[in-house]
């Protein structure tokens, strides 16, 4: 990808320099409520002073380095995100609609959003509550080493997919999602999230025929990369891989086969309104 030298987007906001110690100690009065409700209930709130604890010593840490490396993947992070503030800009304005850009957050280990604490082993995630997307670059670096998902525009992918969401989010799809999680089964709503996901997979794929057509951003290979992370992210080949065998029930991003003919349905065709995976008989 040809990203080098070319304009940032000035929403970055980097949580890395944020000391896991302060982040816990800030939080006691709010764990004493959690421990003393769990306890009331019947449970035992010993296993829940134990779960912080693991999480505490999991984030607790002193000020974090950041190497010349990461340095590098961050302002290709900003890059990105600036071309996706680019695109959808266009794109919005082209069917009469307001864009608003999202924030990306940089962190490190574990990250308190309006969508609740998370660790770094959910992976990159967006927050509608908050509109903002959330990335431990550590989660990019094994992308390509554990996944086998290299090259830069794998990594420009799962921003573009994150980025989709909040598309979602602005298109009044996410709030329609909410209201029917509260209405039908587990099971059910788990293949309503693959269709959800799949969409931003397709969105992600819009994104980058766009930003092609205005930034000649692409070089040789670059769309493989794509396909082929969106390959790494399948639930069949990530269940496959973390448990030995599959459960198709469970899916909630949808297979390899799936989220690749996604992302390059919306690569080829560059057309937001060929992207209703809610209505596809055949994903």
């Amino acid at each position: 990808m040809r990203w080098k030298g070319r304009e940032q987007s000035g929403n970055i906001e980097d949580r890395r320099e944020i000391s896991g110690k302060k982040m816990i100690a800030g939080g006691t009065i709010g764990t004493l409520i959690v421990v003393l409700i769990v306890w009331l209930l019947g449970g035992n709130p010993m296993e829940v002073i134990n779960n912080l604890q693991s999480a505490g010593q999991a984030y607790d840490s002193s000020e974090t380095t950041i190497s010349p490396a990461e340095e590098e993947l961050t302002q290709f992070v900003a890059v990105v995100l600036k071309d996706t503030e680019d695109v959808w800009h266009k794109l919005f304005n082209n069917s009469g609609k307001s864009y608003r850009e999202p924030k990306l957050v940089l962190y490190s280990s574990a990250v308190q959003s309006a969508c609740g604490f998370s660790s770094s082993a959910t992976g990159p995630f967006y927050c509608p509550g908050d509109e903002k997307v959330y990335i431990d670059l550590t989660f990019l670096e094994d992308l390509q080493q554990k996944l086998n998902a290299t090259g830069d525009f794998a990594m420009a992918y799962i921003i573009a997919h994150e980025v989709g969401h909040h598309v979602q989010k602005l298109l009044g799809i996410t709030e329609r999602m909410e209201k029917l999680r509260r209405r039908v089964s587990e099971k059910e709503f788990n293949s309503y999230s693959v269709r959800l996901e799949l969409q931003a997979d397709f969105l992600a794929g819009i994104w980058a025929h766009h930003a092609q057509k205005m930034k000649n951003i692409l070089e040789e290979g670059d769309i493989e990369e794509a396909i082929n992370a969106a390959a790494a992210v399948g639930d069949d080949r990530i269940q496959l891989k973390s448990q030995g065998y599959i459960v198709p029930d469970a899916f909630t991003h949808g297979t390899s086969q799936q989220r690749m003919s996604w992302f390059i349905k919306g690569y080829k065709t560059g057309d937001p309104d060929q992207g209703d995976t809610f209505s596809a008989e055949d994903l």
